[in-house]
This record gives C-alpha cells, structure tokens and sequence, in this order.
C-alpha cells in the first residue's frame, strides 16, 4: 500500500474546496439578479474610471457633452498618468474599429478625406447629456451583469445572499401560490346545478 504524498493531499484539499464552492453557487438568474442588486446598492461603480472598459462608447455618450471644466475636473480627478492612459486607450480603440469594422458596434468609424480618423454619422448618437449617461450606464450596466468586468470579484457577489430580494422573492412566490390555486368558484362548479335558485318547482 502506497502511502499518499504531501501533493497528494494538498490537491485534495483544492479539489474539494472547488467543488463545495460550485455546490454553493447559486442558479444563474439568482446571480444576474444579485449583480444587478449590487449595482442598485453601489452608483458609485459607475465612475470615471469605466471608460477604459469601453473608450469609444464613453467619448461618443459621455466625453461630446462634457464642458470643458468637467473635462478639467475629471482630468484631475485621474491624475496626468490617468488621462495619458484614458488617451492612450481611445486611440488605440478607434484604430482597431478602423481594421476591424464591426456592423453591431453601436457606433463606428472611418477615415475622412485627409486620412484622419472620423465618427461616421449614425443615427444612434443621443440628443443630450442625460440622454448619453443613460445609455452608457445601461450598456455598462448590461456588461457587469453579463461578466464583463474582468477587474472585479464577482464571487464577493454571486456567492453573497445580502444581495437578493427577499421581498420580491417572497412576492414571486406568492404569485406561484396564487397562479397554482383553483379558484373555489370553479372547484364548485360542478355542485352548481344543485343549488342555482333553491326554490322547488310545483
């Protein structure tokens, strides 16, 4: 009989602790619906620092809009090496869109007359600031709760039942009772013809 190896163990150890927490990992309605709790409870997610996730999005729903000293504020807000990266970012996003044109892309680019770099006219660039904020929160909204977010731990949500509804569960449910239930006329309905006036005919 082999006696088991230190590795052994230790591999055990992970296998097991993976599995248990795979057991505990809630239903994937469950988790978009926590995730969109969180991001409910946490607007703060929803600061500047989002627009590396998507640098062409955040120029053409928020940047257009912004005044200058907004733009001024929010530049000292990430610091010199922040806005050089912010840059370095949409430049490097609106040249990979130029090579690789996508036709599902919400907003698009082309090269103008000079060889610069232009937005293409499209009929999907809002009308105003709340207007940009709202789409670009949905789209960022809509990027968390699908996993996108490569930078945030997930499991402190997905795994965390702070994060459900408890009244809107205990309220589906109630719904389910309800939906399930007879209503009590139509279980009657066959004793109906027992008692529709109670008066005897002569």
């Amino acid at each position: 009989m082999t006696e088991k190896q230190p590795e052994d163990e230790e591999l055990t150890v992970v296998q097991s602790a993976a599995t248990a927490k795979e057991a505990r990992r809630p239903d994937r309605i469950r988790v978009k619906n926590r995730r969109k709790r969180y991001l409910d409870t946490h607007p703060e997610y929803f600061d500047s620092s989002l627009e590396l996730a998507d640098p062409l999005l955040y120029d053409r729903l928020i940047r257009r809009f912004q005044s200058p000293a907004e733009r001024e504020a929010e530049g000292r807000a990430k610091g010199f090496t922040g806005i050089l990266e912010a840059d370095l970012w949409r430049a490097e996003a609106k040249l990979y869109a130029l090579e690789h044109p996508d036709p599902n892309a919400m907003f698009g680019y082309k090269r103008g007359p000079n060889g610069e770099v232009v937005e293409e006219d499209l009929d999907e660039i809002p009308a105003n600031k709340e207007e940009g904020f709202k789409r670009w929160k949905w789209e960022m909204e809509m990027r968390f709760v699908r996993g996108g977010d490569t930078e945030f731990d997930y499991d402190s949500v997905d795994l965390n039942e702070e994060y459900d509804d408890k009244e809107e569960e205990a309220r589906e449910a109630l719904e389910a009772y309800f939906a399930e239930q007879k209503p009590s006329w139509d279980l009657e309905a066959g004793h109906e013809h027992q008692r529709q006036t109670g008066i005897e005919d002569y």
